[in-house]
């Protein structure tokens, strides 16, 4: 019979000290408000990152080896859907060949499922430019959509891993406390806002305006994804001389030569609006992102 040696005990004990507790749930997300959201309520059950940062176009992402290596081993995947991802994400997922995270699997999950969409169209034609014929996918600039999405996502967490639920449950609440609390404190905070007047470059903050009540009376863009000319432009600043706006509106990703040449005509700020988290200064997680966008829509000057 073989002996085991104290050396050896040691040794195994070393080993299994050294290893972790569990083994975390890896979460790979399209966007990085729902990466964020998913360490919000994971914590250190699990490790998330995103296919996008901040600072890129969602709509245009190439599937990169590294990008498949990740979906490959991902156990659960989050993406915003409603087509917003349908350049990429399909490619990706035959890539990666994870059978647990295609979509209508338990592994996958699409954050526009829980969420009431915004200009749902019944003409699909490209001559339009670039449409969401299933609804605006934008759904993360309102606060509001986000604890819709939170409450699906801990069943998800839940059901994934079992022997933690009560982890979850505790972080999700935690959260849905501290959101509700900031949900009051940003509507309370931006009452000022409501009926203002706003040109924004793309038609990506549908749901922000809708919360916040403000009309959105011109976009940059001729056609959704078509960049504005200088002909279009100057259209514009004619059609706008009477209009009272408050401010021209963009994403950190998208080429602000339209928005400055209008702002420095009418005179009005051009600024840019954090769209996610990482994507300006101080939006950092879901709550900076909120706390940031206010900041620049009620002081656009500072």
């Amino acid at each position: 019979m073989n002996r085991i040696t104290s050396y050896n005990i040691c040794f195994l004990l070393l080993m299994l000290g050294a290893a972790p507790a569990w083994a975390q749930l890896r979460i790979f997300t399209c966007e990085p408000e729902w990466a964020a959201l998913a360490t919000e309520l994971g914590g250190d059950r699990v490790e998330a990152e995103s296919a996008v940062t901040g600072l890129q176009d969602v709509h245009y992402i190439q599937a990169r080896p590294s990008l498949i290596a990740k979906v490959r081993r991902a156990d659960l995947m989050i993406c915003t859907g409603a087509d917003l991802e349908i350049g990429w994400l399909p490619l990706l997922l035959r890539q990666a060949n994870n059978p647990t995270i295609q979509p209508g699997e338990l592994g996958f999950m699409a954050a526009t499922d829980f969420v009431d969409l915004l200009e749902q169209s019944q003409v699909v034609d490209r001559a339009l430019g670039d449409i969401h014929p299933f609804g605006n996918p934008h759904v993360q600039t309102d606060p509001r959509n986000i604890p819709r999405v939170a409450a699906a996502l801990l069943e998800r967490l839940q059901t994934l891993d079992a022997a933690q639920t009560d982890y979850y449950a505790a972080r999700y609440a935690d959260f849905s406390a501290r959101w509700e609390e900031a949900v009051r404190r940003w509507s309370t905070r931006a009452e000022s806002l409501r009926g203002q007047a706003i040109v924004t470059h793309h038609k990506s903050w549908a749901y922000m305006i809708d919360w916040l009540g403000l009309d959105e009376i011109a976009t940059l863009e001729p056609k959704p994804g078509v960049p504005p000319s200088t002909s279009h432009l100057a259209r514009m600043l004619e059609q706008l001389q009477n209009e009272n706006v408050r401010l021209i509106v963009r994403s950190a990703y998208q080429n602000g030569r339209g928005s400055h040449w209008l702002s420095d005509r009418m005179g009005i700020p051009a600024v840019v609006l954090p769209h996610t988290v990482g994507s300006v200064d101080g939006a950092d997680d879901l709550f900076g992102m909120f706390d940031v966008m206010l900041d620049v829509l009620l002081e656009p000057g500072e």
